[in-house]
């Protein structure tokens, strides 16, 4: 019980020890205090300020040591604390003596004022007078001065930072988790030389604020000690010019250590290493330095007769004996990284030689952007890369759009190509291609044009509209005139959109299901493991990804992992084709398909297929027995009548003004899909239980009827 106490009553003091010491640190401006809690306090101030220059020495990344502006405030008011009670108590002193006067003065005081002055007032004052321009005009300036510096360019160089980590990411060369990190590590740098940039004048203020007491000290201490104690002019000046000396060295020196550890922390780079490590390695470049160096001193030595030559001679050897030995095993090193490569790639040869028709095989990427040499400016760096931004933008948008965990766009220049032309691939595969013209701007008609303008007629590569192309200086005419101006990295960004849409399901690989699952697994780790190893039946990556397949190629959304693969658990011991299952998730997914067709007044507007068809379809459907899409096998009289219903009931919806929406039972909506999917792709078609599963977020609205007679 009593170990329990006492470990409860250290934990009560660590836990509320920065609160008490902050009280405390107030109270000491105030009230007066025994020099025995004066040398007390004055120790740890030393000790802390000894611990803070050591801790600065060992932290590699100065933004690593986060809470050293406000460590800086606290102890520099801390000393100040200090100061004003040593000078309370040198001055309030009372006695006849000095001797008397002498025994109530701190014994840290006197202590270091004998160190430094002993029996010789001139040379204590001397050496303090240099150790307080050594600190105010070196050390605190300078560190004050970088502080400055620092903060200014770490905040001038933000955007660019932020820019060239969006680069990195659009490149492909880091992954989201890496570009989060490397902001964070961004921000924290920002927050701490922005923080520093004040803190410093803490340190400086500090200096000033000392130099003044400690004047304050010796001018009232003579006055006090000749008035008051009625000492004579040279005992007075003796005890209070030492008493000065003693006082201002304490509160100077852990002052100077703090100004030491700032600039050591704000002049430090952004690497890993500790300050040992990097002196160490980058004065251990080479050895032939020390070699010169110390034949200089053994020059030096046999040139100097007067006794030095004792000190320069085994120095220069030294130096010239570290050198050489340095020399060697750098050489060493380097023979054996020679014989390391040369092992490597003799080894490689063998593989190369062994695996010679495996290797011939290139590497496909998931998906590539091939440039013609003209359009490299779009990703160059130096003059600007709008392409490599808008394509890490397209990535994440279409994360958070479909769900879809989008691989990295390789980028590359294709000398096949037409100079202004660009291919984007899948796997290899040419799915886009289109010519565009530098320095020049697509203009789209949209049908708000109130002036025709001439230009090289050519179409938007994303929805094929017809567009002109004109140059830079007619920008602002296309504009007034009413066109859509578009620049060229937007139309390739668009297009890239629009093929990722559009091509989803085929992005979507195992490696990306397995991103997808292991993400979910972080949240909902019971349902990921009902669905991978469930004690009715196993999931596998593929049959997965057949699922998400099948949504991905209707535009819906997989972002919502844990109904889906809710659904698969619920309902996959008892249904055996992937399709299948992908109804059931639709159905689970109803209000959100739902609501990406509802206009602002949350109402869906759809088109019904008559009960006939819906049966002329059934009775017309195939069921592949290995459990492959079913499909609708209509005599061609039926098929054409069937493709003709439904377009020109479309087309009259698309004359009201409306996006055509199909909505049928859920038992035949995958057949009406199919057999549509064809002659009119992109064709939405939606079943009655996903209208039920919306309930009363959205209000449905019957535009009309598909029927074997058209509109109805």
């Amino acid at each position: 019980m009593a170990n329990e106490n006492k470990g409860n009553f250290f934990t009560i003091i660590k836990n509320n020890m920065v609160g008490v010491m902050a009280v405390v640190v107030i109270v000491m401006l105030v009230i007066p205090l025994p020099k025995v809690f004066i040398d007390f306090f004055m120790i740890i101030n030393l000790a802390l300020s000894i611990t803070i220059l050591l801790t600065v020495i060992y932290t590699p990344r100065a933004s690593s040591f986060s809470s050293f502006p406000q460590v800086i405030l606290f102890v520099t008011l801390f000393g100040l604390g200090i100061n004003i009670s040593s000078t309370r108590l040198i001055l309030s002193a009372q006695g006849s003596s000095t001797a008397a006067l002498q025994r109530t003065q701190s014994a840290m005081v006197q202590a270091f004022a004998n160190i430094v002055a002993g029996n010789n007032l001139v040379i204590g004052f001397v050496i303090f007078i240099i150790l307080i321009v050594v600190q105010v005009v070196v050390i605190t300036k300078g560190a004050g001065r970088v502080s400055e510096v620092a903060a200014r360019f770490t905040l001038d160089s933000m955007s660019v930072k932020q820019f060239d980590i969006d680069n990195q990411l659009a490149n492909g060369s880091i992954t989201d988790e890496e570009a989060n990190r490397m902001k964070e590590e961004l921000r924290r740098d920002i927050d701490f030389y922005s923080n520093m940039d004040g803190s410093s004048k803490f340190v400086s203020g500090n200096v000033m604020a000392g130099i003044f007491i400690t004047v304050v000290n010796l001018i009232g201490g003579f006055i006090v000690g000749m008035v008051q104690h009625k000492l004579d002019f040279q005992s007075s000046l003796n005890l209070y010019s030492t008493l000065t000396i003693g006082d201002g060295l304490l509160s100077q020196l852990p002052s100077l250590m703090l100004s030491f550890a700032t600039g050591i922390l704000v002049t430090g780079d952004k690497s890993d290493d500790t300050l040992g490590t990097k002196i160490i390695s980058e004065f251990s470049i080479d050895g032939i330095i020390y070699v010169i160096v110390g034949f200089v001193l053994i020059i030096m030595g046999f040139i100097f007769q007067n006794g030095t030559q004792f000190l320069l001679l085994p120095i220069g050897g030294g130096l010239v004996w570290y050198g050489y030995s340095l020399s060697s095993k750098k050489k060493s090193e380097e023979l054996k990284a020679r014989e390391a490569e040369a092992a490597k790639a003799s080894a490689g040869k063998n593989a190369e030689g062994s695996n010679a028709e495996q290797d011939s095989v290139a590497h496909l990427d998931p998906l590539s952007l091939e440039l013609g040499f003209a359009l490299i400016p779009l990703v160059d760096k130096d003059k600007g890369a709008e392409l490599l931004e808008r394509i890490s933008r397209i990535r994440r948008e279409i994360a958070l759009d479909l769900g879809l965990p989008v691989p990295k766009i390789r980028i590359i220049d294709n000398m096949n190509l037409d100079p202004n032309e660009y291919s984007f691939k899948i796997r290899g595969i040419e799915v886009g291609r289109c010519k565009i013209r530098l320095g020049y701007y697509m203009c789209m008609n949209t049908g708000a044009v109130t002036e025709e303008l001439k230009g090289e007629a050519t179409r938007d590569p994303a929805f094929g509209m017809p567009a002109i192309w004109v140059p830079e200086t007619e920008r602002a005419d296309a504009e007034q005139a009413g066109y859509a101006v578009v620049d060229p990295p937007t139309i390739v960004a668009t297009h890239i959109t629009e093929i990722i849409k559009n091509h989803a399901s085929d992005i979507l690989g195992r490696e990306e299901v397995s991103v997808l699952i292991k993400d979910t697994e972080k949240t909902n780790p019971i349902v990921v493991d009902e669905v991978l190893n469930g004690s009715k039946r196993k999931f596998s990556y593929g049959e997965l990804q057949e699922i998400l397949q099948g949504l991905l190629l209707e535009k819906v959304s997989i972002r919502n992992m844990v109904t889906i693969l809710e659904t698969v658990s619920r309902f996959g011991s008892v249904i055996g084709n992937p399709w299948e299952l992908t109804e059931k998730v639709r159905e689970a997914l109803g209000t959100q398909i739902c609501m990406q067709y509802v206009d602002e007044d949350s109402r869906l507007r759809v088109i019904n297929v008559s009960q006939n068809w819906q049966q002329k379809i059934l009775d017309h459907a195939q069921y592949p027995q290995d459990g492959s899409k079913p499909m609708v096998a209509f005599d061609p009289v039926d098929g054409r009548a069937w493709i003709k219903s439904v377009s020109d009931t479309i087309q009259g919806v698309r004359a009201m003004g409306y996006l055509p929406v199909i909505m049928c039972s859920s038992v035949v909506r995958l057949l009406v899909h199919y057999s549509i999917e064809r002659e009119m792709p992109g064709l939405v078609v939606i079943s009655d239980k996903e209208i039920l599963a919306a309930g009363n977020s959205i209000s449905l609205e019957v535009l009309g009827e598909i029927t074997e007679e058209g509109v109805n």
